[in-house]
């Protein structure tokens, strides 16, 4: 039986909560894993709420995300992540994003100041991560170098292929999405990628203009177009594609899955 993983998804995004015994139902049925991922304090207590009785198949990751950086308490956020750690699979979505600061220097410090916190909770931790870096990879990069870390995902990795190469130098993960169906950039990206080191996601509920409609996505229903892309671009059969990603997958969250 397939075995799929999906690397970043926001289960506990409010979109999902009239659906959420139907993608657990079809998650199961569909022998599909999901990263469930937290962008800020009141997303992190619904996911561990709403999914804690799935950790089957169900991954929590808490962070904050850089959309959030000035908003939320941090103090809040650390005493959530040592009171329920023993059901934590890792830190996300958490990173560094020049768009949500719009030239605000005090802003831009406050959220390297923040994804430095949330990258030490994880080392002290040992817990993987799931990074952000939108128009902000190099200095994601040079952060991340600084830390001991289990794990490092790049979230949606949209960089050239010198980062990519970077990136696989420092032995980090990079993942793809439904974009792989159309984008010939990512399907480039993907054939320089080192096998051992992709992963697959949806970002549900994000909606894609050029794909699926506009239809905002699912891990089970979504996910399995994403690899068979991927199959297609590196000319390997759909099985060998999900059973490298999903083993990827358990490399990745250190036999957790």
């Amino acid at each position: 039986m397939y075995q799929f993983f999906d690397s970043h998804v926001h289960l506990a995004d409010p979109y999902y909560e009239k659906y959420g015994n139907q993608i657990i139902s079809s998650l199961q049925m569909m022998n599909i894993k999901v990263c469930c991922v937290s962008v800020n304090i009141e997303t992190a207590q619904t996911g561990l709420l709403r999914f804690r009785n799935y950790s089957d198949i169900v991954k929590q990751f808490i962070g904050i995300h850089p959309q959030f950086a000035i908003s939320e308490d941090i103090s809040k956020f650390s005493e959530i992540l040592d009171s329920n750690i023993s059901c934590i699979a890792g830190i996300g979505e958490i990173g560094l994003d020049p768009t949500y600061v719009a030239g605000d220097n005090d802003a831009w410090t406050r959220q390297n100041n923040v994804f430095s916190t949330m990258l030490q909770f994880a080392e002290k931790t040992g817990k993987p991560v799931s990074v952000h870096s939108r128009k902000a990879l190099d200095d994601v990069m040079q952060t991340l170098s600084s830390y001991t870390l289990n794990g490092v995902l790049l979230h949606w990795f949209a960089g050239n292929k010198k980062q990519l190469n970077k990136a696989m130098d420092m032995g980090l993960y990079v993942s793809y999405g439904p974009t792989l169906v159309y984008s010939d950039d990512k399907k480039s990206l993907l054939r320089n990628t080192d096998r051992s080191r992709v992963l697959f996601e949806t970002d549900g509920p994000v909606r894609y203009s050029k794909c699926f409609d506009n239809m905002p996505s699912s891990p089970t229903s979504f996910l399995a177009s994403v690899v068979a892309s991927a199959s297609s671009v590196l000319g390997i059969s759909f099985d060998e594609m999900s059973e490298t990603s999903y083993r990827n997958a358990e490399t990745f969250l250190k036999g957790t899955t």
